[in-house]
């Protein structure tokens, strides 16, 4: 009986402890339940202690100038805080071969998703609208009417000329304090002359994505039809012994011989950047004394609206050269040797390749031409000088990497979190330039590359039977790579990297626009200068004063521009 009772007593004991145990676990569950409740009605991390607890301790650390470490940092701290995906938009544009300023930026989303994949870190960045424009300035004008209703793409490839409008008006990212912390690593080798393109005010607003020369084209065929040797002519060009009165000569004898149809080919368009190179080539400079000015030289000026009428008058070049087609009439025009001279870019080399604006006489069939014809074709030299005792010039517009002001808006948190999406914006440029997209780059679209280490990838014969083949296996994105498959087996060959080698001098010679807000408007008014001159309805004269007239007109550019010099007595230029 004494063991029963005492049993009785244990089996009591037990089950007061049970009850105690299950009633505590039920008060523990109660307290819980209105935080998971909570959840349901937000994210679980904004909601949940313990991801409260994880959001803490990720920070958002200052960039180290290591790529793998920063965005390692910046992904972890936006998980953390409940967002495992950043979304952005880009828009580039250019010639054909230029889908780099698109593409850059994906393969760049891939290359930053590998090494979070690698790291174990659950986020990823998508590039989810990519737009690309065959008009250069396209993606700057829409940038421009789409930011004030957040609707911009977040990162444009664009023209560098366009940093002090947007700038100005607080459009841009200064990523100079980003740009710093690389400046000891990823942009220790690009070049120093590109700095200034990108720099406003003291402050870094893009990072440059390419450069290029402006080269007048001599076409060799025309040349032989005169009993000329092409390439003694770039030499005379080069050296400074033969100015524009000399190129105007000899174009008009190839066209009075009947060797061409036409001596001087360009743009059609726009006054800016080709044409500028005039300006530049009769001295004309558009900086002085005051840096807050933009200088307005009239003799230069005059001077080059001269030689456009001289042009027209004497049929040398198309009253309406500035109404042209691009594919069907100017460039059609250049590769059929219709031309003596042609004002273009490097980029038009490979264009010429991979475009079919050539019409085979045997066959009748558009292609574009192999690299041994371009060859063949075309002799090439700096802009020529202006007139005795000046230099030949040349131009350079690099095309840079703009971040908008708002980069990331689309994502989630936004106010809170803006900081890490821009940071993710600024390692997107930067890888975008990695040494091989950028040599990829140049190669297929006959640009200059931004970096050494880009131009040294262009010596590395490995390196371009890779593209030559198609071989694309550096990039990680499939979308990229498919891209650029047809456009490299077309123009990574040796005398596309021969010619980008040869044409680098002329660097040298190059002048870049200044970045002024002002700027913008008075190339404007130079446009409309050149046709006037170019269809006879106004002289050089009349046409140098309506831009002085333009520039009076508006107070804010009469009080930013600085006429300098007159219209010269007597001066007159004929071929």
């Amino acid at each position: 009986m004494g063991f029963q009772t005492n049993r009785t007593t244990i089996y009591i004991a037990a089950a007061i402890v049970l009850i105690v145990i299950i009633a505590a676990a039920v008060y523990i569950a109660t307290r819980q339940a209105p935080e998971t409740v909570e959840t349901e009605t937000g994210t679980a991390a904004e909601t949940t202690p313990a991801t409260k607890t994880e959001a803490e301790a990720v920070e958002l650390k200052p960039l180290t100038g290591n790529v793998r470490e920063d965005i390692v940092n910046i992904a972890r701290f936006l998980s953390a805080n409940g967002v495992t995906e950043a979304k952005y938009r880009v828009h580039g544009s250019g010639d054909p071969n230029s889908i780099m300023r698109v593409y850059g930026i994906v393969e760049a989303a891939a290359r930053l998703n590998k090494i979070l994949e690698d790291e174990g870190v659950n986020f990823k960045i998508v590039i989810e609208d990519i737009k690309f424009s065959a008009n250069a300035d396209e993606p700057a004008k829409v940038f421009q009417q789409s930011f004030p209703l957040k609707q911009e793409a977040d990162i444009i490839a664009v023209s560098y000329r366009w940093i002090s409008t947007f700038a100005k008006e607080g459009y841009l990212l200064d990523i100079t304090d980003y740009a710093n912390a690389y400046m000891g690593t990823e942009l220790e080798d690009y070049y120093d002359s590109l700095w200034s393109s990108v720099t406003y005010k003291g402050r870094i607003y893009a990072l440059p994505q390419d450069t290029e020369a402006r080269p007048l084209y001599i076409l060799k065929p025309v040349m032989e039809c005169l009993g000329y040797d092409a390439w003694d002519i770039a030499k005379k060009i080069d050296s400074g012994e033969y100015t524009w009165k000399d190129v105007m000569r000899i174009a008009k004898e190839a066209v009075d011989n009947g060797c061409s149809e036409w001596g001087v080919i360009h743009r059609k368009g726009s006054a800016h950047p080709d044409l500028v190179q005039f300006y530049y080539a009769f001295g004309g400079e558009f900086t002085g004394s005051n840096p807050d000015k933009l200088y307005l030289n009239l003799e230069a000026l005059y001077k080059w609206l001269a030689v456009e009428y001289a042009l027209a008058r004497n049929g040398l070049t198309p009253e309406n050269m500035l109404e042209w087609d691009w594919a069907k009439q100017i460039h059609p025009t250049i590769v059929s040797a219709k031309t003596a001279f042609d004002i273009g870019g490097t980029w038009y080399w490979t264009e010429w390749q991979t475009k079919k604006y050539y019409t085979d006489p045997q066959t009748g069939e558009q292609r574009g031409l192999t690299p041994e014809e371009v060859k063949e074709r075309f002799a090439y030299s700096l802009f020529p000088a202006g007139e005795p005792g000046k230099k030949p010039v040349t131009l350079s517009q690099p095309f840079v990497w703009m971040i908008s002001a708002n980069a990331g808006k689309l994502n989630p948190k936004y106010d809170d979190l803006k900081e890490a999406y821009h940071r993710i914006a600024f390692l997107l440029i930067l890888k975008a330039n990695d040494p091989d997209l950028v040599a990829i780059h140049s190669i297929v679209s006959a640009h200059i590359p931004i970096r050494e280490k880009a131009a040294q990838l262009m010596d590395d014969q490995q390196f371009v039977n890779k593209l030559a083949q198609g071989n694309l296996d550096m990039f990680i994105s499939d979308e990229a790579r498919q891209a650029f498959v047809d456009i490299a087996k077309k123009t990574a060959h040796p005398i596309n990297i021969e010619f980008l080698k040869s044409v680098t001098y002329m660097l040298e010679y190059t002048h870049i626009p200044p970045l002024h807000p002002s700027y913008q408007p008075l190339a404007e008014f130079f446009k409309d200068a050149v046709d006037f001159v170019l269809k006879g309805q106004m002289t050089p004269e009349e046409a140098t004063n309506y831009v002085v007239q333009k520039i009076q007109a508006d107070p804010e550019l009469a009080e930013t521009i600085e006429i300098v010099g007159s219209i010269p007595t007597g001066w007159e230029i004929s071929p």
